[in-house]
């Protein structure tokens, strides 16, 4: 019986949720900063410092359950309704985000990158990664950096916008704004549609695996109360 209980076994669950988060924070965390909102970052963190209680909590249950620890068990089963409600919470906040991802980068990434780029070293490097990797150039297209902090301050560069725009990288290619030199599509749309993806998976994991934790609650709770009859027994 008390392998039994132990078999939906929450360590496998805390491993899954604790893998997931650190590869979505190692592998597609690089442009988090030019979201402008926490939000993404926060349901990442989530992920994993609930991945990492889950691993804790099911040791503890598990220890509970072959020692015939009542009082484990019952703080396991509280456990578990707390893991239940943070997954519940990361997993809404991931769809919720998702909604609204586009039109706060629409707001938000132009002027982030505008007044940003080459004054701080962290975002140039972001931005520099997102327009090679998306093959775009600008928030809504390249002309945004005609506006750009940068270019109106910079007199040494002849530039229309960063090198990282050109089809074909090398140092001064963007002197050339001609569209077969740069590229004139927006990073805005491709790095939703990029952000999206991780939310839904944050969404997915949450929402789907916190089930998980309520048959956790029910096996614990049903195993306190067959110890507490067979304590009764005797």
């Amino acid at each position: 019986m008390i392998i039994f209980y132990c078999t939906p076994d929450p360590k496998l669950t805390g491993c899954a949720f604790l893998a997931i988060g650190l590869w979505i924070l190692f592998a597609k965390h690089s442009y988090a900063s030019l979201l402008g909102s926490s939000t993404y970052p926060i349901a990442t963190f989530l992920m994993i410092g609930i991945g990492g209680f889950i691993i804790f909590s099911g040791i503890m249950g598990c220890g509970g359950a072959r020692s015939e620890n009542r009082c484990l068990l019952v703080l396991y089963a509280v456990f578990l309704l707390l893991i239940f409600l943070v997954e519940a919470i990361s997993g809404v906040l991931a769809y919720m985000y998702e909604g609204i991802i586009r039109e706060e980068l629409s707001r938000n990434l132009n002027d982030t990158m505008m007044k940003n780029y080459k004054y701080d070293v962290h975002l140039t490097q972001a931005v520099d990664d997102m327009q090679q990797n998306f093959l775009c150039c600008g928030a809504v297209s390249f002309k945004d950096w005609q506006k750009s902090k940068w270019l109106q301050e910079d007199k040494n560069t002849t530039n229309k916008a960063p090198d990282t725009c050109c089809m074909s990288y090398s140092l001064g290619c963007a002197e050339d704004d001609h569209p077969s030199n740069i590229y004139y599509e927006g990073c805005s749309p491709k790095l939703a549609k990029y952000t999206k993806e991780s939310l839904m998976i944050i969404g997915g994991i949450g929402l789907g695996l916190c089930c998980v934790q309520i048959f956790g609650v029910i096996f614990s709770c049903c195993l306190v109360r067959k110890i507490k009859d067979k304590v009764y027994k005797y």
